[in-house]
């Protein structure tokens, strides 16, 4: 058989199974908040969701979607805004994730070896600055069609959390997602971002083209 048949077949994909973990404001920290009911009358503090919408017009909306079964082979992240998204009925839904990896840059400057090192110091949440440059080195810092660089997530570091009841995920500027999710043939959820996110601020990350993996959720 020659070389340009055996390119012809499709490489086999590899399915990663993940245990669901059942969301709680501890465990999901690392990827933005989760927030339940609070009484009426109560001060805004910081179990309320903390928001980044300063760069356009917010919107909110119900999100009607259908066949979103429990399987998934891609995630996406948004740059510019926090993202905030709950079940309207409370029926419980599951959402993968994985850490912002965004790099941030002196526009000006792109992603140069010397920009790299003086915003890895800076990035949040980020204390060994000498893993971008490793990542910058092998080649593995990508340029959004969205403006910014990021690293794309490796398959190892992405969870998935159920929620349920009257409590919402707000997700941080970055944090990779896949999802919602649920067993049901359809479901509502209020759904917190900007008026232009889907079409200026979407970055995919494809594990079945680039990693030859996807996932299944078991619950």
């Amino acid at each position: 058989m020659d070389g340009s048949a055996g390119g012809r077949q499709q490489q086999k994909k590899k399915v990663i199974s993940l245990k669901a973990i059942d969301a709680t404001p501890d465990n999901f920290r690392e990827y933005g908040q989760l927030v339940g009911a609070s009484p009426d009358g109560a001060r805004y503090g910081p179990l309320d969701a903390q928001l980044q919408l300063n760069l356009g017009t917010p919107r909110f909306y119900i999100m009607n979607l259908t066949g979103r079964t429990l399987r998934f082979n891609s995630i996406t992240h948004h740059a510019s805004v926090t993202q905030c998204l709950g079940s309207v009925g409370g029926q419980p839904w599951y959402l993968g994730v994985a850490r912002p990896s965004i790099v941030k840059t002196n526009e000006s400057d792109g992603c140069k070896e010397d920009s790299i090192h003086n915003a890895a110091k800076d990035n949040d949440d980020n204390e060994n600055s000498d893993e971008f440059m490793n990542q910058f080195h092998m080649g593995k810092i990508v340029h959004s069609k969205a403006g910014h660089y990021y690293i794309p997530p490796a398959p190892e570091d992405v969870k998935v959390f159920r929620v349920q009841g009257s409590q919402f995920l707000k997700l941080n500027v970055g944090t990779w997602h896949a999802g919602p999710l649920f067993k049901d043939a359809s479901m509502d959820f209020y759904n917190l971002e900007l008026s232009d996110t889907n079409e200026v601020d979407h970055t995919t990350h494809f594990f079945s083209k680039k990693d030859g993996v996807g996932f299944v959720i078991e619950e």
